[in-house]
C-alpha cells in the first residue's frame, strides 16, 4: 500500500468513526467521494433541536498528494489530534479552517 492510500485509509476510518459516536443531538451522516478523496460528516438537526436549525458540514477533509487538508472541523474533539494519534505526522496535516497555507498543488477541479 503506498503512502497516499495509507493516508486515505486512516482518514476514511477516523472520520467514519466520528459519525458513529453516540451523543450527537442530530442525525449524522458520513459521506465520501473516493474519486476526489473528499470525506465529510453532515449533521442534520433532529426535529425540535434547540440550537441547530439547518444542516451543516461538521467535518470536511481532503487528501491531496501526501497531505491531509482539513477544511472544516466543528467537532469538540479536533480531528487533527485523532489523525496524529493514528500515525499521521502533523507536518502532513493542514488546518485550512485555521488559516494554514495550502500547498499550490491542491487544485482538484477535474
Amino acid at each position: 500500500m503506498d503512502r497516499v492510500d495509507e493516508l486515505t485509509a486512516i482518514v476514511r476510518q477516523e472520520i467514519s468513526d466520528y459519525a458513529r459516536v453516540r451523543g450527537w443531538k442530530s442525525n449524522v451522516y458520513y459521506v465520501e467521494d473516493d474519486q476526489h478523496q473528499i470525506y465529510t460528516i453532515i449533521a442534520v438537526p433532529a426535529p425540535g433541536h434547540p440550537l441547530l436549525r439547518k444542516a451543516s458540514v461538521t467535518l470536511l477533509v481532503r487528501v491531496v498528494d501526501d497531505k491531509v487538508i482539513i477544511d472544516q472541523d466543528l467537532t469538540d474533539r479536533p480531528l487533527y489530534e485523532t489523525l496524529m494519534e493514528s500515525g499521521i505526522p502533523r507536518e502532513q496535516i493542514i488546518l485550512a479552517y485555521a488559516g494554514e497555507r495550502l500547498p499550490e498543488t491542491t487544485d482538484q477541479n477535474d
